[in-house]
């Protein structure tokens, strides 16, 4: 198996409303090692809540004392005392909640930040892959949405059920003492609170994972158009109708499933409510009948009746805790299924740092898929055969130092049967310092291969080596100070020039600064405008003309000062005069340096060291210009088909071609 089959598979994260994971002590234990490291705090908290409840009980107590005792036989002190305590303890009691509610917020935005960490990073982690195969709006979703929904888990359900447990003891502890007979028969209607409780739980957990998944779909759609690139599309083909129409479609869906959500809780409180009310109407008549025999004084069944909301309060919650829980879980579930997603592309246990590097780059017999073949799916326990292919059909199989088969929420993962190559066997060598130019029609695999140098893919077969060390074996920290790229498509931050150029080098000084603006000539335009390199670039860049956002670009690349130089048609949006500036700037730029360049002007291509014309996915030729012009094949056709009527200016490089060879 090749290294990339180890690795190289299609995992991303999609809305799925169909799938149906379940609480179990696995998903427990885990919860517990996120909250685990806020012990203390919880163990305050839960000391907190066991002095309010208690604290909350002593009101029935003075009810009674007034009534059967102090009103009766006049006493004016003890009264004044009872008044004072009827103050004292909600005084105690709101005091305590202040430091029961600091300690429980400390915990859940701990645990929200904690979480939100856990997840960017891992999602820093994920290979290229993950990221064209997942909509934005759904990363945000779990970023987000499923994180809070966490957080309200641990401070809130948990903290409640708690709650409600200590003030079912302590309240029965009582009811106890006042009357055994009708604290029996307030608790013999419990079975009642149990059996709607069951049914609803499942019911209402379903529906919750459904409205994460429709809002997840509805937040995807918001991300998708509501940025300047999608708002422009939207625009320039009028599909705002379609799209309004397509948005309300899914929030519609959203407020459906609000709505049944919604119903079903009221139903079931309904229900509770009902119970309860049955309980207390026994208990009153029960006791109303002692109390007419003179077995039972007016101010004990007034502070029993009390007990009874106490009772029955935190019961009915207690009966919907399961409903609760269960639901809360789905938060957890939903963030750990992004955590879980196996990372394709990582340092290997015996990956180091290059340091002295030379820049010498071997391809050997580079093959490259954007679906793995089925046989890279192998399975040698028979035993667990069948449980492991359906790990495999619903959460991918393993990556790197991952088990696999944790992941969840229908990664739709379906291996590649067609065997479509992007690169096939692509053999070449460029020495230390050497440019190479590439080329070739649209959808050779040029900009696959310039992709695979970086670690940004894995081979699907064969080696790239820098200075003959695998990339494997290279931390992809290292790789990424050795190589410097610019893409097809020019990324800028919604951040100032200085903070877009500062990306590449964070701690470049002014001069620095200065000098790479110089190189790609931008210290005209930065002068122009009224911040200068303060000015914000907008979103995406989109304030500056595409040709000034690839000169930021190569700025940008110039500044780091890469070993590697990787340019992905970068001068493709340039007009006449900023090509002829840019051309300018590059040749010093590639002097030292090893460049792998997508080549599209002539003045490159005639000064590279080594051309490289690749056709379905193939390298076909390599040489020079002049020996690739003898050959009479791919090159030449190109050269005739795309130049032929500039050829009087070859020997001047110095002018720069408006002709291009397709990219």
């Amino acid at each position: 198996m090749s290294h990339a089959g180890m690795g190289g598979w299609w995992q991303y994260i999609t809305a799925d409303e169909k799938q149906d994971p379940h609480v179990n002590r696995k998903l427990l234990q885990r919860v517990w090692s996120y909250a685990s490291p806020y012990q203390r705090r919880i163990i305050n908290i839960l000391a907190a809540i066991g002095i309010s409840t208690v604290l909350e009980l002593v009101p029935p107590l003075i009810y009674r004392q007034l009534i059967d005792r102090t009103l009766p036989n006049r006493d004016f002190q003890e009264l004044n005392w009872l008044a004072l305590a009827m103050v004292a303890v909600p005084l105690l009691t709101g005091l305590i909640g202040v430091a029961q509610r600091y300690q429980s917020a400390r915990v859940g935005e701990g645990l929200i930040c904690d979480l939100r960490q856990g997840l960017y990073e891992h999602m820093q982690s994920m290979s290229l892959r993950f990221f064209t195969n997942t909509k934005t709006g759904e990363i945000m979703a779990r970023l987000n949405n499923d994180v809070v929904g966490a957080q309200r888990a641990i401070t809130g359900t948990l903290v409640s059920i708690v709650t409600n447990i200590f003030q079912v003891g302590f309240t029965l502890v009582i009811m106890l003492s006042l009357n055994w007979a009708l604290t029996l028969i307030s608790i013999a209607i419990l079975p009642l609170f149990i059996i709607p409780a069951r049914r609803v739980a499942n019911r209402l957990r379903v529906v919750t994972r459904r409205s994460f998944n429709l809002n997840a779909k509805m937040n995807a759609l918001m991300n998708e158009t509501l940025n300047v690139s999608g708002a422009l599309l939207m625009k320039i083909f009028g599909r705002q109708h379609e799209n309004m129409s397509q948005f309300r479609k899914r929030s519609k869906a959203v407020a459906d499933i609000g709505v049944s959500s919604a119903v079903i809780g009221r139903w079931f409180f309904m229900g509770l409510g009902l119970i309860s009310a049955i309980g207390t109407a026994l208990v009153f008549w029960l006791g109303g009948h002692l109390v007419l025999r003179e077995a039972f004084s007016i101010g004990t069944i007034i502070a029993f009746a009390a007990y009874l909301t106490q009772l029955y309060g935190p019961i009915s919650a207690l009966a919907n805790a399961r409903v609760d829980f269960a639901t809360s879980m789905v938060s957890f579930e939903r963030v750990f299924e992004v955590i879980d997603l196996p990372i394709e592309i990582s340092d290997a246990p015996n990956a180091r740092d290059l340091d002295n590097v030379q820049g010498h780059v071997r391809f050997e017999r580079v093959s490259f898929s954007y679906s793995e073949p089925d046989d890279t799916i192998q399975d040698n326990d028979n035993q667990n055969q069948t449980a492991q292919l359906r790990s495999l059909e619903r959460f991918g199989p393993p990556g790197r130092g991952h088990s696999g088969g944790t992941a969840g929420d229908n990664l739709d993962y379906r291996p590649s049967r067609d065997g479509n190559w992007a690169t096939k066997d692509v053999t070449f060598e460029i020495a230390p310092g050497q440019l190479a130019a590439l080329i070739g029609p649209s959808g050779a695999g040029k900009t696959t291969l310039t992709y695979l140098l970086p670690r940004l893919y894995d081979p699907s077969e064969g080696i790239i080596t820098i200075d003959n060390t695998n990339l494997t074996e290279i931390h992809l920290s290292s790789l990424s100070r050795i190589i410097g790229m610019v893409t097809q498509e020019t990324y800028l931050f919604h951040d100032t020039i200085r903070a877009n150029l500062l990306y590449a080098r964070p701690d470049a000084g002014d001069t620095a600064l200065r000098s790479a603006c110089k190189a790609a000539h931008l210290e005209d335009l930065i002068a122009k405008l009224p911040q200068g390199f303060d000015t914000v670039v907008g979103e995406r860049g989109y304030r500056l003309s595409g040709g000034e956002k690839q000169r930021v670009a190569i700025a940008r690349v110039i500044l780091k000062d890469p070993r590697i130089l990787i340019l992905d048609e970068a001068t493709s949006s340039l007009d006449s005069r900023s090509e002829a500036l840019i051309q300018d700037a590059l040749r010093p730029l590639f002097k030292g340096r090893t460049s792998l360049v997508i080549a599209h002007r002539l003045s490159t291509i005639l000064a590279a060291d080594l051309i490289l014309v690749m056709d379905t996915g193939r390298i076909v030729e390599t040489g020079s210009h002049t020996d690739l012009l003898s050959l009479n094949g791919l090159y030449a056709e190109l050269y005739r088909t795309q130049f032929h009527t500039k050829t009087q200016h070859i020997d001047d490089l110095s002018q720069n071609s408006a002709d291009t060879i397709t990219a």
